[in-house]
């Protein structure tokens, strides 16, 4: 048990140690095998629901569906055109297209899309970030920007 208990202690000091390595002014984040540094001062660049995403996951994510759009490729349908039923006001004219943003902060590789999505233009300008949470049937609402 002495033993074990000095393997942790050791293991916390290491990890403190290492911590207070990072800047005062950075945090490192790691999500499924991606290391990303988030500047601690960093706001939301979109709020879906209680999802904050920060501008380097919304810009990964709309860079992949424009990518695949351009070369003829989706996965499991995404991107596809996004109709804009509920007439949203984008910066940029239609054609716009969906593809989804996850909340695991990684870009979308298959299965299931969750509730979020970028929106883009056919030159893959960004327009807006949208749920279906808090939306009722199968409509979107406009993720909260800033």
């Amino acid at each position: 048990m002495v033993k074990f208990l000095s393997a942790v202690l050791a293991l916390v000091s290491a990890v403190a140690v290492s911590a207070a390595a990072i800047p005062g002014d950075a945090v490192e984040v790691i999500r499924s095998a991606e290391v990303e540094v988030v500047d601690k001062r960093a706001t939301c660049a979109y709020t879906c629901g209680t999802i904050c995403y920060y501008s380097t996951t919304v810009t990964a994510a709309k860079n992949k569906g424009h990518q695949l759009r351009t070369s003829g490729s989706t996965i499991n349908g995404y991107p596809h055109q996004y109709n804009n039923y509920e007439g949203f006001s984008f910066p940029t004219s239609a054609p716009w297209y969906e593809f989804p943003i996850m909340n695991t902060f990684t870009v979308y590789t298959g299965g299931s899309p969750g509730p979020d999505r970028v929106i883009f233009d056919a030159s893959g300008n960004l327009d807006s970030v949208i749920t279906h949470t808090g939306a009722s049937g199968n409509n979107f609402v406009a993720c909260k920007k800033g």
